[in-house]
């Protein structure tokens, strides 16, 4: 809209045209006031009735709230205002009526549950402190972004249809692609392992994966967003270098450029950038650590998944971002490379919230022999791969990486009670609509 000033940059003396939607509508009788709010802020609007136009006047009070209408006056410093400034207005037009009846307040000041906020996330949005949300996510992929770049990684996008999985077919989205079986791709893992053995050697990528797991809980999706890195010439130890980083980069970030963001959701006094080094627990140390807790009802052994219980006993005991390294070689995927002195051990390691894994990652197999008999002791058949194995006979690196969950980030970062408040528009079992 030419000509448009924002309701921030609104100064006392200026004549100005303002454009926004119809936060609250306050009548007092001979004088009235109405807020508009746009996406820099809110402004009053003061309606004088008998000193003004009638019909500007009833235009101006009869208007449904969150209407969008463009307001056009002078602007007039006072202090009990809002935002200590108000608009007188000379004309006043609706561009938009909504309805009486609104599914959800934006206002805040009736809660609406997750189910209704997420079936209008449009109206949801117009609540400072959801709209907050995901002003810190842009901010943090910003971030990483750049740091992957200080750290000369190359941006990739890799295919999200494909013909295999990454981790076998029981985490996959079937699709019809031409007549043809096809896959939603659960993971660049495999993708981004090809980049480091082409010109490219280091690589990142900010993008969707989608796994078919029958979650239903407040730190599962089935559409998620993966901030993954990959890199020639580098082992697992470098890798978990790189992601502390990417992470202490995100909230310093937020730190730095959020706080009005931050003070929406009430944050600003206790939102702190993490600092010293992330600490790295071996396996072994970290199902003793959780057994010493007592919080299980039976002792973790070797070999064992950790259960949600035992990560949140943990991380109450660590008490900061942590890895988990050295995980028995069993339970990590085919293309983990083995540590060459032991191989029960892999070298694949976790990173981890105290509230839930954040990162999973290592080093890789990029031997061909040994990635070939990976996936025949996993159960899978090394043809079905063929795209991808036959390119580590023709000069693979050495290299490592990580996938790092970008909700979960968002989760943590800003202690949301359900990973969905983190996504404009989450998929999960039961939401495929909007």
């Amino acid at each position: 809209m030419r000509n448009r000033t924002y309701t921030a940059d609104a100064e006392p003396g200026d004549t100005v045209t303002v454009a926004g939607w119809v936060h609250e509508i306050r009548d007092l009788g001979g004088i009235a006031f109405l807020i508009l709010r746009d996406t820099t802020g809110k402004i009053q609007v003061k309606f004088e009735k008998d000193d003004m136009d009638e019909e500007l006047v009833e235009t101006g009070l009869g208007v449904h709230r969150e209407s969008v209408i463009t307001v056009t006056g002078e602007v007039a410093e006072e202090p009990r205002a809002p935002t200590g400034v108000e608009i007188t207005p000379e004309s006043l037009d609706v561009v938009a009526e909504a309805e009486a009846q609104l599914p959800l307040d934006p206002s805040g000041k009736v809660d609406a549950e997750l189910s209704t906020r997420l079936d209008n996330r449009t109206l949801d949005l117009r609540k400072d402190e959801v709209k907050a949300i995901f002003e810190i996510r842009a901010e943090v992929q910003r971030a990483v972004r750049e740091k992957f770049r200080d750290l000369h990684a190359t941006e990739i996008n890799t295919p999200k249809i494909v013909a295999t999985g990454t981790e076998g077919g029981t985490e996959l989205f079937p699709i019809t692609y031409f007549g043809k079986e096809a896959f939603m791709n659960q993971s660049p893992q495999l993708f981004k392992q090809l980049m480091v053995g082409s010109g490219l050697e280091r690589v990142f990528e900010v993008g969707p994966i989608f796994r078919a797991e029958e979650h239903n809980t407040p730190r599962h999706l089935n559409e998620a967003t993966s901030i993954d890195f990959e890199s020639a010439f580098i082992d697992h130890t470098e890798a978990m270098d790189v992601c502390e980083a990417v992470v202490k980069a995100a909230y310093e970030a937020v730190e730095e450029n959020c706080q009005d963001q931050l003070e929406a959701l009430d944050l600003q006094d206790e939102f702190e950038a993490p600092s010293g080094e992330f600490p790295r627990l071996t396996y072994e140390e970290a199902i003793q650590r959780i057994n010493a807790t007592g919080e299980l009802d039976e002792q973790l052994v070797w070999g064992d998944d950790l259960p949600t219980e035992g990560e949140k006993a943990l991380g109450e005991d660590v008490g900061t971002h942590y890895f988990i390294t050295d995980w028995p070689s069993e339970i990590k995927p085919f293309y983990i490379k083995d540590h060459d002195d032991d191989e029960t051990l892999s070298t694949g390691f976790d990173m981890m919230h105290p509230n839930m894994e954040l990162v999973s990652g290592g080093q890789r197999e990029h031997r061909y022999d040994q990635l070939v008999a990976g996936f025949e002791q996993q159960g899978l058949d090394p043809d079905a791969f063929e795209y991808y194995t036959k390119m580590f006979k023709y000069g693979m690196p050495p290299h490592a990486g990580f996938g790092l969950g970008g909700e979960r980030l968002i989760m943590t970062m800003l202690g949301l009670e359900n990973i969905r408040e983190a996504v404009l528009f989450p998929r999960d079992r039961q939401r495929l609509s909007p």
